[in-house]
């Protein structure tokens, strides 16, 4: 167990007994640590449903690339805690140490008190005490949930605000809409900072420029102010100030051309002095773990049968489906596989939606729990639900027992196994396979 585990532990018990979304305790408790959200560096902020964490990477290793000092803020973690804060050093950022991780939770922990605190809240503000006291250029800061009432949104001036992706999640907390929730992500948009649109379904669009407008942001809108589209297996990149002949991602799927779209739109509106070759070494050089990541080595490779493809994602809502279903059809189409779909889901999710997307593309469906705090659908719910959507389905204990049942399987040739439905499902994954995230 870490050291900071335990300080952890008691922050979790802190937790307001009734969620009012508000900024009330984060500024509060900021205001006692002497307000270090005014000492951080340029921030570039990004809220959005799917796509935040794909778009953050992309723009840190671009403005690494140029030999900027970065630091990074996202969530949720996969393999530690750590992961949520990285720091700008010399050659590129590393994660928070222990030792300094400790020492802001302890500075946070007696500045708060009793007093109730979101678990978010309070670990934002450790992560505001440290990028304040790190040197660096540029922040990167990933909202939590929504974005009006997220505890990120206390930065009264970000040098941008993107917003990724729109689609239903988090509704008990979002609203049941698009609309919605696409008002609740505008919230992070301030008067006379750039606000950049990511590629959205046209009523998230309609609602982010109209907010835009309304608070006097000056938005830059994907399909409007900038386009992409795919040349000789290139990625080319227009807007006002030009063409940009990119190489493709690293990360793969169609959806994340246009998530690295976003972040050169937002590159080309606040830093325009981060040369093209920075956004090329930007687009090759960008991870970001659990998703549509490829194990090729390890535990769970071992497990599987013997030259089987492995993919693990976690997306867990009908967007993040889609677009999976999308890059599974694309491989197929490429180099043709039996897909094996392992999947489990939290009880919050609609696992429908995701799963729909699957007829007609996956052989099967072998429906696992979710390990940890967060309640699972039960895999009998799960591979119940499969089946309602046209996808045959079995359950299984565990995701070992999962890749017994494939390796048990016969196939003319060695399947693709993609695992997917849920970050944390991705992450027991990645533990059990022995990865490291650094």
């Amino acid at each position: 167990m870490d050291q900071h585990d335990a300080i952890l532990s008691r922050l979790l018990d802190l937790h307001p007994k009734k969620i009012d979304l508000s900024l009330g305790r984060i500024e509060r408790l900021l205001d006692a640590m002497g307000r270090p959200d005014l000492a951080l560096p340029p921030t570039i902020h990004v809220a959005g449903t799917n796509g935040k964490g794909s778009t953050l990477a992309f723009l840190r290793a671009a403005l690494e690339a140029s030999a900027a000092r970065v630091h990074v803020y996202t969530s949720p973690h996969l393999l530690r805690f750590n992961e949520r804060i990285r720091l700008a050093a010399p050659g590129g950022g590393k994660l928070v140490d222990d030792d300094a991780l400790k020492d802001a939770l302890e500075l946070c922990e007696r500045a708060n008190g009793a007093r109730p605190i979101t678990f978010f809240e309070v670990t934002t503000a450790a992560a505001f005490h440290l990028f304040a006291n790190t040197p660096a250029d540029w922040l990167l800061l990933e909202t939590g949930l929504g974005g009006r009432f997220d505890a990120t949104n206390v930065i009264a001036a970000p040098k941008a605000a993107i917003v990724t992706s729109v689609s239903l999640d988090h509704q008990e907390f979002l609203g049941d809409t698009i609309e919605k929730i696409a008002y609740e992500k505008a919230g992070i948009f301030k008067r006379g900072v750039p606000a950049i649109i990511g590629f959205q379904p046209d009523g998230a669009r309609d609602v982010l420029s109209r907010e835009a407008r309304r608070v006097g942001a000056p938005a830059v809108v994907a399909d409007r102010d900038f386009h992409i589209h795919e040349e000789n297996g290139r990625l080319v990149f227009e807007d006002e100030r030009g063409l940009l002949d990119l190489p493709a991602p690293r990360l793969p799927g169609r959806h994340q051309h246009q998530n690295a779209a976003a972040a050169i739109a937002a590159l080309r509106a606040v830093a325009p002095e981060v040369p093209t070759s920075a956004i090329d070494a930007g687009l090759l050089n960008a991870d970001w773990p659990a998703r549509l990541q490829r194990i090729t080595r390890g535990h769970v490779v071992d497990l599987a049968p013997p030259g089987a493809e492995i993919w693990i994602d976690g997306g867990h809502n009908e967007d993040g489906g889609r677009v999976l279903a999308e890059a599974m059809a694309e491989f197929e189409e490429k180099a043709p596989r039996a897909l094996m779909l392992i999947c489990g889901a939290q009880t919050t999710k609609d696992v429908s939606a995701l799963l729909r997307h699957f007829a007609g593309l996956a052989r099967e469906v072998i429906a696992v729990p979710v390990e940890g705090e967060h309640k699972s659908w039960p895999p009998e719910e799960v591979a119940a639900a499969s089946r309602a959507q046209g996808v045959p389905a079995r359950a299984a204990g565990s995701v070992e027992q999962a890749l017994e049942l494939v390796r048990a399987t016969s196939f003319a040739r060695p399947p693709r196994i993609l695992i997917a439905g849920s970050l944390y499902l991705a992450a027991s994954v990645l533990a059990l396979n022995g990865s490291r995230i650094e």
